[in-house]
């Protein structure tokens, strides 16, 4: 089968696409037929090595969709020629993945592969960050940063189906204003050019978001407990700036606030059977139309340089698919 490999951590030159082994399967595993995968930041990460030093070379990739060809002997709710997504033992970006039962899902016919194979990530995370970590009320006002990037615009939409009176959005380039706006951002600030905890404090009437989604770290987490309400949750779940924020805990007694931290990553090895019900949520929701995908590229999985080097330009908005010669 075809495969992208990083034969060493660093730039898009190290990645190759070769041929290598179809991978086999345990008893509780099932080999799936790769439709469609997608470039997330981690993957850009992993490849620089900034994951953890892992072995050299490897498949990068978190989530595809595709359809079942194999099925282990202990699998039992699963079958061969079902239409999936998961989320793989050794990278996605291949003709064929591995993945365990119980991180492999089962999708409506209605579900396009591109969808499927993209929304894992930013859509299993965006629901597990509102509705559980945050545990979203009706009507609180949601901050999202980065808003303008897959889970950015797609925390918007969940936030909105959820409940969520007010949503803000912050940017880091006026250009991408218009992407969270067309999400479903009431408003959006770029962050670069204006004071955004001002801004939030002034669209809230001075209570400040009772949510925040933070992805970026460093000042913008500093800053972010400048507009956060009383019992707001500010929600780390990514540090994109490179740097952790330096919090004190004065902030959070008398206030009654809280900051809670999050990894998909982190879930998917320790307590994966906690997103069989996200996964039911999510597919409700893009069958209902409130989660769109903004898909702002389709490549050819031999072209997953050209997309690692978009999204590391920053230009990037929405989700990246790569698809096999399957597709």
């Amino acid at each position: 089968m075809k495969a992208i490999l990083v034969e060493e951590f660093g730039s898009t030159e190290n990645m190759r696409y070769v041929d290598v082994e179809i991978p086999s399967i345990g008893s509780k595993q099932v080999l799936i037929r790769v439709m469609a995968t997608s470039v997330n930041f981690a993957d850009v990460k992993a490849r620089y090595g900034n994951k953890g030093q892992g072995k050299i070379p490897f498949i990068p990739g978190l989530e595809a969709s595709g359809i079942i060809e194999q099925v282990g002997d202990e699998v039992a709710s699963l079958a061969v020629g079902q239409r999936v997504m998961a989320f793989p033992h050794h990278g996605s970006y291949a003709e064929y993945i591995v993945a365990d039962e119980n991180l492999t899902f089962a999708i409506p016919d209605s579900i396009p592969f591109d969808v499927a194979g993209s929304c894992g990530i930013v859509s299993f995370l965006s629901y597990k960050l509102l509705a559980d970590v945050a545990n979203i009320q009706d009507q609180d006002q949601v901050l999202i940063h980065s808003a303008s990037g897959g889970v950015g615009t797609t925390a918007i939409q969940v936030a909105r189906a959820l409940g969520a009176k007010t949503i803000i959005g912050t940017v880091g380039n006026e250009s991408k204003i218009p992407v969270a706006l067309e999400a479903g951002a009431d408003h959006v600030i770029c962050y670069t050019h204006e004071n955004f905890t001002q801004r939030v404090n002034d669209m809230t009437n001075g209570t400040g978001a009772n949510i925040i989604l933070d992805s970026i770290g460093g000042e913008i987490t500093e800053q972010s407990m400048n507009c956060l309400s009383r019992y707001g949750r500010l929600v780390v779940f990514g540090n994109s700036s490179g740097k952790y924020a330096q919090l004190q805990a004065s902030e959070l007694h008398s206030s009654c606030r809280s900051v809670l931290g999050f990894s998909l990553g982190t879930t998917r090895k320790e307590r994966p059977q906690v997103l069989k019900d996200t996964s039911l949520q999510v597919f409700r929701m893009l069958e209902r139309g409130q989660i769109k995908l903004n898909i702002s590229q389709k490549l050819p999985l031999k072209d997953a340089p050209l997309a690692h080097q978009f999204i590391e330009s920053r230009n990037s908005t929405g989700k990246i698919v790569l698809y096999t010669e399957h597709s």
